[in-house]
């Protein structure tokens, strides 16, 4: 069990260490300009978006995740922000088409970004992982699909809100104070 969590902790390492760190200090300041944030993905990918949103939200911004219930309609004010792998997912390309129709910004992190989804965006942070189609287990990664991209993509959403923490005079105990309490 150690000798994996150690190979899965120094792949980690070395992906996140290759991150544009420009990139995502753009991705910032898009973020506390923006007047409602949008999040995407899909699969495992989607749960690294969600845990993001609820991170915005611990914040104080106006966060909320595409196809909830609960989700308003995007502006031109607005910031669309999605996580993909590989860049191509069909329901993930019509929302970065319909959020640019509405004349608001889109960012994605990906693998590549050259994607379709790439092509739309405004910032694009490239996160330097194996796709689900390459990671066979050889030398870029052990693990399976798209595990190392999902985990990468998780560090750097949670890097992003000490960022942000930072920007926008958050801490520990302002952001619990925007904690679920109805438990």
């Amino acid at each position: 069990m150690t000798s994996y969590t150690e190979s899965i902790m120094n792949e980690l390492q070395r992906t996140v260490a290759r991150i544009d760190d420009q990139s995502v200090g753009l991705l910032a300041g898009r973020i506390v300009q923006a007047d409602q944030i949008f999040v995407a993905g899909a699969g495992r990918s989607g749960l690294m978006m969600r845990a993001f949103a609820m991170r915005l939200m611990h914040i104080g911004l106006r966060a909320y995740v595409v196809g909830e219930t609960v989700t308003p309609g995007l502006t031109a004010q607005d910031l669309l922000i999605i996580g993909s792998g590989s860049g191509e997912t069909k329901s993930l390309a019509v929302m970065a088409e319909k959020a640019a129709k509405a004349g608001a910004p889109v960012a994605l992190a990906t693998i590549v970004p050259e994607s379709t989804i790439g092509r739309l965006s405004e910032i694009v942070i490239r996160v330097p992982a194996a796709t689900k189609e390459t990671a066979d287990g050889g030398a870029t990664t052990i693990q399976p699909m798209g595990s190392l991209f999902e985990q990468s993509l998780l560090l750097l959403f949670d890097a992003l809100i000490l960022q942000l923490m930072d920007l926008t005079g958050n801490n520990t105990s302002t952001m619990f104070g925007r904690h679920a309490n109805l438990e």
